[in-house]
């Protein structure tokens, strides 16, 4: 059987590419000459410690990278990356404050939604600003009931941003199914919507919601997003008051974006094995770790510029949520 190549880049485009001016820079600050993709890789794999700073510097990562690359390299479960590096995951994907969008949302029943930089801006400043008074911080768990909303990117960016960890599942998956992974996490505030619309049908998800939240034992806050416009219900969230959306980021009103350092391997998000094997599995990724291998796979690999729109279709209880969120 022959292999036949389906498709090639012209010179034009290869030279336009965020790689190719990537090769560029590592042939110039290493005294190179790498002409090929095969040649790039080959040099990455084998400087590793050569080659993840020139990412964070080609992708202009807001920190400060620190003096040390990687300590105990030998084995993979004890290696260390930038362990004095500092970095804030929400402040490196909302650095632009303008009125150009950051959301467009498309949702089935409703209107399109766009959200320019400075609203996205201004929406994560009051949450956060609410998260900060309830005593949200460093390590405390967010989680996310949601499907995939502008509201969801709020809601992760206003708890990333004070150092909190984000986890989330979709609104689709069943009372034991998210309490199986919840339950493992504890959160502390919980951001759920009233329901969803698929396939023409409106599903009122409140009861579920309720039955989650009194199972989380260490949950402390519990907001609503009305994405259906429904009568809330009360029911079953027991000494849990229930906590308007629209009516939290008004109370906040006029905030302005904060960002706590971190350290590169803090952990940023807790995500989950399928649970085909059992009991899902919690996975958690670091926040430096996270950013970095985003921005070389959006950048180098995907070949995404400023202002160029980038779609995929996925819930937020799969990975690629938190890929495109960092688009």
């Amino acid at each position: 059987m022959h292999n036949r190549r389906l498709w090639q880049p012209d010179q034009a485009r290869i030279s336009q590419s965020n790689l190719h001016q990537f090769m560029g820079e590592v042939n110039r600050f290493h005294g190179l000459q790498l002409q090929t993709y095969a040649e790039l890789y080959q040099w990455s794999v084998e400087k590793t410690t050569r080659f993840w700073p020139l990412v964070w510097q080609h992708c202009g990562v807001k920190g400060e990278l620190g003096n040390i690359v990687a300590e105990n390299r030998q084995t993979m479960q004890h290696a260390r990356w930038f362990p004095d590096s500092r970095l804030n995951f929400a402040e490196n994907l909302l650095r632009r404050q303008d009125e150009s969008p950051a959301i467009i949302a498309s949702l089935e029943g409703s209107q399109r939604r766009t959200l320019s930089w400075r609203e996205l801006g201004q929406q994560v400043a009051s949450l956060a600003q609410w998260l900060r008074g309830q005593g949200i911080g460093k390590g405390d768990v967010v989680a996310g009931y949601l499907p995939n909303i502008p509201e969801a990117l709020v809601a992760m960016l206003a708890a990333t941003s004070l150092g909190a960890i984000w986890t989330s599942t979709s609104p689709d998956f069943g009372e034991a199914s998210v309490v199986e992974r919840f339950g493992q996490t504890r959160p502390k505030v919980l951001f759920a919507v009233d329901g969803y619309r698929y396939n023409g049908k409106a599903v009122d998800i409140q009861d579920k919601v309720a039955k989650v939240a009194c199972q989380l034992d260490r949950l402390e806050h519990l907001i609503l997003i009305p994405l259906l416009g429904l009568t809330p219900n009360h029911a079953g969230a027991d000494n849990l008051p229930l906590q308007d959306w629209h009516q939290l980021l008004a109370s906040q009103e006029g905030a302005s974006l904060r960002f706590e350092p971190m350290a590169f391997n803090d952990p940023l998000y807790i995500l989950y094995s399928s649970g085909t094997t059992g009991k899902p599995k919690c996975i958690v990724h670091g926040i430096g770790g996270t950013l970095l291998q985003h921005l070389k796979e959006h950048q180098l690999h995907c070949d995404i510029k400023p202002g160029e729109r980038v779609f995929y279709f996925t819930t937020c209880g799969w990975m690629m949520w938190n890929w495109l969120a960092s688009a």
